[in-house]
C-alpha cells in the first residue's frame, strides 16, 4: 500500500522539479528499485500459483547468463531451493534499504527541498525542520489512517491482491496468465508489450533508467522549482498519469496486437515526458 504514496512522492518530485537535486534524487530512486525488489521477492514467497510462475517468468530474463540462473534457482527450475535464495535476499535487503534512505535523508538535509515559489536564494528554500518533518509525519498519518481503512474495509479490490495466488503452486499446470501485484503491473506489462525476452528487458531498463538519470537532461537549468516557468512541461507531464494508468491495465490482460500497440504508446508517452 505504501506503493500509492510513494508514486505520488515521485510525482510530485517531478511535478516541483526535485529531480534537479542530483543525489537526493538518485538515494530516492534507489529506495524505489529496492522496494519494488522486496516486493517481488515477498511476492513470490507464498509459493501460490501465479508467484510460482511469476518468478519463472523473472528469472527467464536472466537465462543469457545462464550460470547466474544456475545460482539463482538453485537447479533448473523455480523450486524449493529458489524460494530459499529468495527469502535470504528478502530479509537482507530491507537492511540495504535502511542504508540508503538514512542516505535520502542526510541529502535532503543537506540540499533542502524544492518549493513552488523557484527560489534559488537559501530564505525561500524549504528546511528539513521544521517544515520537512511535520509535513512527513502528518503524510505518514495519513499514510497508515489509509491502510488501516483499507485492511478493515477492503475498499479498493486493486491492493488486496488477485485471488488466483491463493491457488498452491502446481509445476504441472501453467496458469493462463499472471497477474502480479499493482504497483508491478507497469514493469510486468513491459516486459510483456515484447515477444523478445531481450527487447522486454531493454525496455523496462529504459523505463526505470529514465527515470533515475532524468536528472542529466537539464541539471544545469537556473530553475529548480515551479511549473509556472516550465509551460512545456506542464502540458507534455499530463499524459505521463494516463500512460501509466494503461500499461498497468495491460498487465492485467492478456495482450494482442491493439493492445500491444497501445502499450508501446504509452511508454513512449512516458519517456517524452519524463526526458522532456
Amino acid at each position: 500500500f505504501c506503493f500509492f504514496f510513494m508514486f505520488l512522492h515521485m510525482l510530485k518530485g517531478l511535478w516541483y522539479s526535485s529531480k534537479y537535486l542530483p543525489w537526493s534524487w538518485y538515494s530516492g530512486m534507489t529506495i524505489f528499485v529496492l522496494s519494488m525488489a522486496i516486493a517481488f521477492l515477498g511476492y513470490v514467497l507464498p509459493n501460490g500459483q501465479m508467484s510460482y510462475w511469476g518468478a519463472t517468468v523473472i528469472t527467464n530474463l536472466f537465462y543469457w547468463i545462464p550460470d547466474f540462473v544456475i545460482v539463482l534457482l538453485g537447479g533448473y527450475s523455480v523450486s524449493v531451493p529458489t524460494l530459499q535464495r529468495f527469502y535470504i535476499l528478502h530479509f537482507i535487503l530491507p537492511f540495504v534499504l535502511l542504508g540508503v534512505v538514512v542516505v535520502h535523508i542526510y541529502y535532503l538535509h543537506r540540499s533542502s527541498s524544492t518549493n513552488p515559489l523557484s527560489g534559488v536564494d537559501s530564505w525561500y528554500v524549504s528546511r528539513f525542520y521544521p517544515v520537512i518533518i511535520f509535513s512527513d509525519l502528518k503524510m505518514l498519518t495519513m499514510l497508515f489512517a489509509a491502510l488501516g481503512i483499507q485492511l478493515t474495509y477492503g475498499i479498493i479490490p486493486l491492493f488486496q491482491g488477485d485471488v488466483d495466488n491463493s491457488i498452491e503452486s502446481n509445476p504441472l499446470q501453467t496458469p493462463l496468465h499472471i497477474v502480479p501485484e499493482w504497483y508491478l503491473l507497469t514493469f510486468y506489462a513491459t516486459l510483456k508489450l515484447f515477444p523478445s525476452k531481450l527487447a522486454g528487458l531493454i525496455a523496462m531498463a529504459a523505463l526505470l533508467e529514465s527515470l533515475i538519470l532524468i536528472v542529466e537532461s537539464r541539471a544545469m537549468s537556473p530553475v529548480i522549482s515551479c511549473v509556472h516557468y516550465h509551460r512545456i512541461w506542464t502540458i507534455i507531464s499530463i499524459p505521463m498519469i494516463p500512460a501509466l494508468y494503461i500499461l498497468g491495465c495491460l498487465g492485467r490482460l492478456s495482450l494482442n496486437d491493439g493492445l500491444m500497440f497501445i502499450g508501446i504508446s504509452a511508454i513512449f508517452i512516458i519517456l517524452v515526458s519524463v526526458t522532456k
